[in-house]
């Protein structure tokens, strides 16, 4: 698989990248994806939602109000859950959540036929490197970022972390810096375009070859 280089105004260069055919050239597996999609959403759920229910909730010792003669309804305490600040009916408890396991072969499979994806759509984007920048600026990250992809959904794969680029980019909800280590099947989907530097890709090929 040969892959084009542009450069930081989003022209192509003379030079080309020759990529792992078994990486960025895998057939579509519909079902591989939605288990190690499904697998990975699944675990990170916390299960740490907790409700209180009526003897749980603080106060309610005593009747409200004498039984009758106030023109009121009867209420017998104040914990009931028609009143508010009272107890939730079917309270939520913390739950021990199964783990749904994914073998390592399965997920770094599942991340080749992603890549493989990208690629086929027209989706992948190869750069030599981030356009340098001394001080966070997101105006000027932007700019540059949409001389190479002017999709508005994008997703930047670096090498490392970037103090710089992280702070330049985390005003911007369309736009996410992740470095190589950080890649997951869910991040690869979520965005539209992905660009990808040359030492990243570098990376990539080593981690899932």
């Amino acid at each position: 698989m040969q892959f084009s280089i542009l450069d930081n105004h989003g022209k192509i260069t003379k030079n080309f990248f020759q990529a792992s055919d078994n990486i960025f050239n895998k057939k579509y597996n519909k079902s591989l994806i939605f288990q190690v999609i499904r697998s990975y959403t699944m675990n990170s759920h916390k299960g740490t939602k907790s409700q209180k229910n009526r003897s749980e909730v603080q106060g309610g010792g005593s009747k409200p109000w004498k039984q009758k003669g106030t023109g009121k309804a009867r209420a017998g305490t104040i914990r009931s859950p028609i009143w508010r600040s009272g107890g939730v009916t079917f309270a939520a408890r913390k739950t021990k959540l199964s783990y749904h396991k994914i073998n390592r072969k399965m997920y770094k499979n599942a991340l080749r036929v992603i890549f493989s994806q990208l690629v086929r759509e027209k989706r992948f984007f190869l750069i030599d490197n981030i356009p340098t920048m001394h001080i966070p600026k997101t105006s000027v990250l932007k700019k540059k970022i949409h001389n190479i992809c002017t999709s508005k959904n994008i997703l930047i794969i670096v090498e490392k972390f970037c103090e710089i680029l992280y702070l330049s980019s985390r005003n911007l909800s369309n736009i996410n810096i992740c470095s190589v280590s950080y890649i997951n099947p869910l991040l690869l989907i979520k965005y539209h375009n992905v660009i990808v530097t040359m030492n990243s890709l570098k990376m990539i090929e080593e981690v899932l070859s």
